[in-house]
């Protein structure tokens, strides 16, 4: 199996799976645990420098951005999927819980009523599925494109342009 297919499922997968912990531990609905879910940054991160350190070898720059990129392409199809099947099947109330949860740590911030009415209208189109799907979706591809970018400078193989 070509190494960024290999990657690109590995990194899906591994994020699909966090998104899974968070879920079916509850972790998402703590205040204090919710920011857990960001450890799929640095994980997607890793896993890119493993992949393109592998791909090192006969690689120009162009080469390890695109591998970088690719993989988090495949990647992002699987999260955009995973996160359609946690937020309509497996948690069909997450968005409820999370905007009480909003709710619950603006009023301990301090905030009015009408601002956290406020805030809660002016956050309503993310929350939604499909919304947050492509947030994932696209958070992994921009990570993946900005660690591919800076990484195949050091990564490359010495001497290819």
């Amino acid at each position: 199996m070509p190494p960024t297919l290999r990657a690109g499922l590995i990194l899906g997968l591994s994020v699909a799976a966090w998104t899974f912990v968070m879920g079916l531990t509850g972790w998402y609905k703590h205040p204090a645990l919710h920011s857990l879910f960001f450890l799929v940054i640095p994980l997607e991160i890793g896993i890119l420098l493993w992949t393109l350190r592998g791909t090192a070898p006969g690689a120009g720059y162009g080469r390890q951005v695109w591998n970088g990129v690719s993989t988090s392409l495949l990647a992002s199809m699987i999260i955009y999927g995973a996160s359609l099947l946690f937020t309509t099947v497996v948690f069909p109330h997450y968005f409820q819980e999370l905007e009480t949860l909003g709710r619950q740590m603006m009023a301990r911030q301090g905030l009015s009523p009408d601002q956290i009415e406020a805030a809660v209208r002016a956050s309503a189109p993310m929350q939604t599925p499909r919304a947050s799907a492509m947030a994932g979706a696209i958070g992994t591809v921009v990570t993946g494109a900005l660690t591919s970018i800076l990484a195949a400078v050091w990564l490359r193989k010495k001497g290819t342009r």
